[in-house]
């Protein structure tokens, strides 16, 4: 990944990162977006915005990714349908004890080769073992833990997944918004970019008080303009 560089844009990083940052963070198009800037007297097209997301929502994500420090090691699995193209496909969710992203992945199947696909992703890029996998009763995890040797692993307690379960709504209130995505690569892009913003800036403010909230928030924009910054 190239280290990020604001080089030959017209408008100044500031800018550039506040819209990126007003996509990812919120429920909010490309237009939404556009609109806002407008409001505060930035004269900046949908399509750049478009462009920008791309560009930078991405270098972002990765540093961002980079800085995390190791996820806990239980593990929760979760697969649900997203029409996409018109075309029934799955998005297939791995998250921490806490609720972090750790990937999510979109494949056309809900079956034995795709949870292995989503195992083995994981099992390359996380830095952690799990010492426990909670998944729902279907049978395709069965089977791949089966594979990779994970069995002894593997639990299917009663509402132990509501988890990963419940980390999907973000998802849904934007696919609602967007409605509905595309084409499989593009939303794989959107989805790999989303989880690490997102997992930035979950502060779990029902479980805080409001002076932690305060804190945590300034923590998560002090790491912002960390991984924003250009090289």
């Amino acid at each position: 990944m190239q280290e990020i560089s604001y080089r030959r844009h017209r408008f100044h990083p500031d800018i550039i990162k506040q819209a990126v940052w007003l996509y990812f963070r919120f429920t909010m198009s490309n237009r939404d977006v556009d609109d806002l800037l407008a409001e505060r007297g930035v004269d900046v097209s949908y399509e750049t915005v478009r462009l920008w997301v791309l560009k930078f929502g991405r270098a972002y994500a990765h540093k961002i990714r980079k800085r995390r420090g190791s996820a806990l090691n239980i593990w929760h699995l979760d697969e649900v349908f997203v029409n996409i193209g018109c075309k029934q496909m799955y998005l297939w969710r791995a998250v921490d004890g806490e609720g972090e992203v750790l990937d999510v992945l979109v494949q056309k199947r809900r079956n034995k080769r795709a949870a292995l696909n989503l195992m083995r992703k994981l099992l390359r890029n996380q830095g952690v073992r799990p010492t426990q996998i909670v998944t729902d009763k279907l049978k395709s995890y069965g089977a791949a833990f089966r594979e990779l040797r994970l069995t002894h692993l593997h639990d299917t307690g009663h509402r132990l997944n509501n988890r990963a379960e419940s980390s999907h709504v973000p998802i849904r209130r934007w696919e609602r918004k967007m409605q509905h995505f595309k084409s499989q690569s593009p939303a794989q892009r959107f989805l790999s970019t989303h989880g690490p913003i997102y997992n930035l800036f979950n502060v779990h403010r029902h479980l805080i008080s409001r002076r932690t909230l305060r804190i945590f928030r300034d923590l998560a924009m002090a790491e912002w303009q960390t991984v924003t910054a250009a090289m």
